[in-house]
């Protein structure tokens, strides 16, 4: 062989081997080593890191997603970057460390994963390190003071069970939470869905903004616009001098959660679309476009599909929300799960109202088992707030639960007719039959109409409207009793 090729080959497993050299020099001089592979695993830790980790192993961070080991870890980003992040500050466990993370190619350029590198030597940086934890603490300060009001109340571990249903449910959920995209909740009313959204919210790179809710369904048609997208200044006569911030504007940075969403205008659903598409709004009586960053989680109890075909929800904006779809299980399909949601309603109960602490009996749950409950945990939640409120020891027991549960409604009673036997006329049964839902709903939601009204998926206007031909029938009923 030549002198000159076999020169070249060593010096190519020189330089091999000094890059080897480096790693492990750098990687031991450091206060910590990780690197993840393409799809942001663990596949490398240095043992000097594992206790800042609070690990005692190894083992216990390979195969992890990076953010189940460092929640707040931007490895990820490098990844799908590419680009380094050669100077930041990392908070784990209320120690600030400075660090360094750079993309990991293969010999065709492509990224294959991300190394990140604690710097071990930062005397130097104290006082700058000193100055960082002031700044942070008085922006936490000042940021608690200005989102009080909007922070999430929840976490997933206020999503309580381990039916297989839950589980699943919880799953997709967190990885919503690690993705910045939308979210499309859909449930039964009161199976938890701005519970779950304030959970996505409260687990995401954008918990330290705002979370904003809206119920669409609450707001006037008139007003929806103005509601979501602002007002500019002196927009019409009565608007504020300064404007209005629409829930977008409030939002920015944030997340803004769209409940029932199906109950949105149509001829507001274009711009809403946009906005989602462009992150950008105009205010009513504006021709100025404002740019936003709102990551949107919205909810229904309704089918949206079934409402494209009606013609009643636009297609285009379907598909937008449709991004990720998280459906959440009603009560009566995790009946295994209700001891624990039970206990968890106790609680929250108790902190709320000053009462004793709660407690379920055997029976109590057996019998809360045998009802279907058409308002999920919703529903559940007031019959035992009603339960503890007639209780003398807050032991409650099947018997405690007799008067408060609807019950299954007794045959209507029919008008004598000469013909004995003769079956009801459909007329008849279908009065009885929408007597019997419409007293099921008012009995699930505790007599509140609207809420009755969402649970049957009617409209106000139509609630209302079958609800006052019940009360006529019954009155007649009752006057010929």
């Amino acid at each position: 062989m030549p002198q000159h090729q076999a020169g070249q080959w060593d010096a190519d497993a020189i330089f091999r081997r000094a890059m080897a050299t480096f790693f492990d020099h750098l990687a031991g001089a450091c206060d910590g080593a990780v690197a993840v592979d393409r799809q942001g695993r663990i596949v490398y830790v240095h043992e000097r890191y594992l206790p800042t980790l609070g690990l005692s192993g190894v083992d216990e961070a390979l195969g992890r997603d990076i953010e189940e080991v460092i929640p707040n870890s931007l490895m990820r980003r490098v990844v799908d970057t590419g680009e380094p992040i050669l100077l930041d500050i990392l908070d784990i466990r209320g120690q600030h460390l400075v660090v360094t993370r750079l993309p990991i190619r293969d010999e065709a350029g492509e990224v294959i994963g991300a190394m990140g590198l604690v710097l071990d030597r930062v005397d130097q940086l104290t006082p700058l390190l000193s100055k960082f934890a002031r700044l942070e603490h008085e922006l936490r300060d000042t940021r608690r003071q200005l989102f009080e009001q909007r922070r999430p109340r929840h976490s997933f571990d206020d999503y309580i069970g381990s039916s297989p249903a839950i589980l699943e449910t919880k799953r997709l959920a967190m990885r919503a939470a690690r993705q910045d995209v939308t979210v499309l909740l859909h449930g039964e009313t009161g199976t938890g869905k701005e519970l779950l959204a304030q959970a996505i919210h409260e687990h995401s790179t954008r918990a330290d903004r705002p979370f904003v809710s809206v119920n669409v369904a609450a707001i006037p048609d008139t007003l929806v616009e103005a509601e979501f997208f602002g007002v500019a200044a002196g927009a019409y006569t009565g608007a504020d001098r300064k404007g209005r911030d629409g829930k977008f504007k409030i939002a920015d940075g944030g997340t803004l959660f769209l409940d029932e969403i199906g109950e949105m205008p149509l001829h507001l659903q274009a711009k809403l679309l946009r906005a989602l598409q462009e992150q950008e709004v105009e205010p009513v009586g504006s021709n100025k476009v404002t740019k936003v960053d709102v990551r949107v989680i919205a909810a229904t109890n309704t089918d949206l599909a079934r409402a494209v075909e009606k013609g009643s929800f636009r297609s285009d904006l379907y598909y937008r929300l449709n991004v990720m779809n998280i459906a959440l299980p009603p009560l009566r399909d995790c009946l295994d799960d209700l001891p624990a949601i039970c206990d968890k309603q106790l609680d929250d109960i108790a902190a709320k109202s000053g009462m004793v602490r709660g407690r379920m009996t055997p029976s109590a749950i057996a019998e809360l088992a045998r009802y279907r409950w058409p308002g999920n945990v919703r529903e559940l939640r007031n019959v035992l707030e009603r339960a503890m409120i007639l209780s003398d020891t807050g032991v409650l027991a099947k018997a405690d639960f007799a008067g408060i549960l609807p019950r299954p409604p007794a045959q209507s009673a029919r008008r004598p007719d000469p013909a004995l036997g003769r079956p009801r006329t459909y007329a008849e049964a279908e009065a009885e039959f929408e007597l019997r839902t419409l007293e099921d709903a008012l009995a699930a939601t505790g007599g509140q109409a609207d809420e009755a009204a969402r649970l049957l998926e009617l409209s106000r206007a139509t609630f209302y409207k079958k609800l006052a031909r019940v009360r006529q029938s019954r009155k007649r009923d009752e006057s010929w009793k």
